[in-house]
């Protein structure tokens, strides 16, 4: 039989065992800070699929939209064949510049029309418009537009774009965001472009769809960088520059207190009318 002494002693190194089984402060630590390094890359990566889901919505309205934009821009443009003073006036165009929509129409486009969806809510309160410029492919006896269509985003309720006929001037900005002509320069083949006027630098940014005037033909920046210390006026392109080496180029700039770029997508097609 076993001795109550050595049984006493026997359940008490057991039950110092079971304490010294514990996890101690360190283990601890280390625990919390994986979990929470873990849960970092957990939110970061709900973060990215937001961001992505914002992309993906904004581009399926803009293909919406574009749609839209066409379809409108063919039954303005065709209007009254019995009405000589109605539709498009094709003499206005030629296959060397891009003009608005609304400058070749005998009648103009109501500001209404621009904007997206086409509900009877008031259209300064819609978050999407768009804007379009043509080009005659050739002269007479063909009767084919290239149609380039800005689909646009509003940044801010009461935000402020320049106004086209007189870009560099605030006090007549126009409610919603429209291309406008930048000047630039660059060797023809190269993928680099220098931006003419110094108050236009900011109008043009990494990211952006620009339209180069005389053929219609788009561009991707990469990127905008110096061309000497602290003038950042050059950018470079997606592609070779297949424009002149003295010209200009269409595009949407940031709003006029500064936002994000409002263009979403750049659609292009070629009509007949």
């Amino acid at each position: 039989m076993v001795p109550s002494w050595q049984r006493n002693k026997k359940l008490q190194t057991m039950d110092n065992e079971l304490r010294q089984k514990g996890f101690s402060l360190t283990e601890v630590l280390l625990a919390v800070g994986t979990l929470a390094i873990g849960m970092l890359f957990i939110a970061g990566t709900f973060l990215a699929g937001v961001h992505f889901t914002t992309i993906a919505t904004e581009r399926t309205i803009a293909a919406v939209t574009a749609d839209e934009a066409f379809a409108k821009i063919k039954l303005y443009a065709i209007g009254n064949p019995l009405d000589p003073n109605d539709g498009i006036d094709l003499n206005r165009l030629n296959p060397s510049n891009l003009m608005y929509i609304n400058d070749v129409l005998r009648v103009p486009i109501a500001f209404s029309e621009f904007a997206y969806p086409s509900t009877r809510t008031n259209p300064e309160e819609k978050q999407y418009y768009w804007s379009a410029l043509c080009r005659r492919v050739a002269p007479d006896p063909n009767r084919s537009v290239q149609v380039t269509v800005f689909v646009c985003r509003k940044v801010g309720a009461s935000t402020k774009y320049r106004n086209p006929a007189d870009p560099c001037n605030p006090a007549v900005a126009v409610d919603y965001p429209m291309p406008v002509r930048v000047g630039v320069s660059g060797a023809v083949g190269s993928n680099v472009l220098n931006i003419e006027n110094i108050e236009n630098i900011s109008w043009i940014n990494d990211g952006y769809t620009i339209v180069e005037n005389t053929t219609g033909d788009k561009y991707r920046v990469l990127e905008r960088v110096e061309s000497q210390p602290g003038i950042f006026n050059r950018i470079i392109l997606d592609k070779p520059w297949l424009g002149g080496q003295s010209g200009s180029v269409w595009v949407v700039p940031p709003s006029i207190t500064g936002s994000r770029g409002p263009c979403i997508v750049v659609y292009q097609t070629v009509l007949r009318f």
